[in-house]
């Protein structure tokens, strides 16, 4: 048998080198509160503009946009423990102003809420 082969004669497959790129990023939370972001740098040279607390949404209407006041999240279909944290992600249904919202972006990669009204 030559050095570095299996006993069907094919070579082995050495395993890939740990990259830099390939980490994970620190999971990132959206709370409501007062605004909070931070802008990160991303593979590259693009910058991402990440949300901690936010308070306020955009949410159209009749191909509108409004800024209403977020007051708290009702329910999350992706995760029941998030609505009890009053945490925000896409697809939560929140309780605004002008009355209920569904979330259709990421805050937690966007900096920023747009939400679509239900009622």
């Amino acid at each position: 048998m030559k050095a570095g082969r299996k006993t069907s004669g094919s070579k082995y497959k050495k395993p890939k080198k740990r990259k830099l790129a390939g980490r994970q990023s620190q999971a990132r939370i959206v709370k409501i509160g007062d605004k909070k972001t931070k802008l990160l740098k991303t593979r590259g040279g693009s910058k991402k503009l990440t949300s901690f607390f936010n308070n306020v949404a955009n949410i159209i209407t009749k191909g509108k946009g409004k800024n209403t006041k977020i007051k708290n999240v009702i329910e999350t279909p992706s995760n029941t423990f998030l609505a009890r944290q009053n945490i925000l992600v896409k697809g939560a249904i929140i309780e605004t102003e002008l009355g209920k919202a569904k979330i259709t972006n990421r805050p937690s990669q966007e900096g920023n809420i747009q939400a679509v009204l239900i009622n």
